[in-house]
């Protein structure tokens, strides 16, 4: 078996999660590393034996790869998937596509003319307890849906500068519209109420903040309505997850962190939960380098598929300059 080739743009933690995950695969080589920070990339280069860059184009330019993966902030995206469509190269991005839409739907174009394969980290959809959901709702369709990202802000300082995260909708909770698209439905309407922050924490004269808190309601092509709520105030992780309510049925899917989420399930004989300690990005790793190797056809979040998630995402970050809520 052939040994595949990768890089990797990025060195924080999510970069970490793939990195780990990559590296304990037998059929891969990570032979290149970049980051704009040296000393981070010099680090992580020599943890993997791997080549190490400043500039994640040079990296796409410079390597033969046959792959590579993009984990970088928000405002960092745009020329990073162009040099990588230029060069023929699959890709793998982690969400969420860019801090704005404008960005993602033009890479979007140029990965559609290209015929380029692509995987986002949208890695709930490996869940195997996402699977159950999915099942479960299918004869017995979700009619209520209660969403949440009740979170601390992030320590990294270019989170709260909304203008390079795209804000908590997009950075974060863009996890749980994803899995309201994929468990309920298109949403055909939405509406959208922030607390706005002020100066306080870390923004500069005239520099927008991501709002201290946000309240979304959806409505689904199928019918059911739902709710979502995020907020980036408390001292610790409080709430992520989703529940989902139809007749007879209650699920309450939550993470915990990556590799530990539950699922409840309460009907008319009682409630059941289950812990799951799986770890999703693996899962999406081995997903995409299977298809790069053409042995597997199962990319559940392709660039063009993650598109209506981020779409959706940004027009209820910015509801008056998205009016519609779905992507291309």
């Amino acid at each position: 078996m052939r040994r595949l080739r990768l890089g990797c743009v990025g060195t924080g933690f999510i970069a970490g999660k793939h990195l780990a995950a990559l590296s304990s695969f037998e059929d891969v080589d990570v032979v290149a590393v970049a980051d704009n920070v040296e000393e981070r990339a010099a680090a992580a280069a020599s943890a993997h034996d791997a080549r190490c860059y400043t500039d994640g184009v040079d990296l796409v330019e410079s390597e033969d790869l046959d792959a590579v993966w993009f984990c970088v902030p928000p405002f960092a995206h745009g020329r990073l998937e162009e040099a990588a469509v230029r060069h023929e190269l699959p890709f793998f991005v982690e969400k969420p596509l860019a801090h704005d839409l404008i960005t993602a739907e033009r890479i979007a174009g140029l990965v559609k003319s290209a015929g380029l394969l692509t995987a986002v980290g949208y890695h709930w959809r490996y869940l195997d307890l996402v699977k159950k959901v999915q099942a479960f709702v299918q004869d017995r369709p979700p009619l209520l849906l209660t969403g949440h990202w009740l979170d601390s802000t992030p320590p990294v300082p270019w989170w709260v500068r909304r203008g390079q995260s795209g804000g908590q909708l997009v950075e974060q909770t863009t996890h749980v519209l994803d899995l309201a698209r994929l468990l309920v439905g298109e949403v055909t309407d939405l509406r959208s109420v922030h607390v706005q922050a002020t100066g306080v924490d870390g923004g500069q004269d005239g520099e927008e903040l991501v709002p201290l808190a946000s309240a979304i309601s959806l409505r689904f092509d199928s019918g059911a309505v739902g709710s979502v709520s995020s907020a980036r105030v408390l001292p610790a992780r409080h709430r992520v997850g989703l529940q989902l309510v139809g007749e007879g049925y209650a699920l309450d899917l939550t993470e915990r962190a990556i590799v530990d989420h539950e699922l409840t399930v309460t009907t008319a004989t009682g409630t059941v939960s289950e812990r799951c300690a799986q770890d999703p990005i693996a899962a999406e790793d081995r997903a995409f380098l299977d298809a790069v190797a053409g042995r597997g056809d199962d990319v559940r979040s392709s660039y063009a598929e993650a598109l209506r998630t981020h779409s959706l995402a940004c027009a209820a970050e910015r509801p008056s300059e998205n009016e519609e809520p779905n992507g291309a």
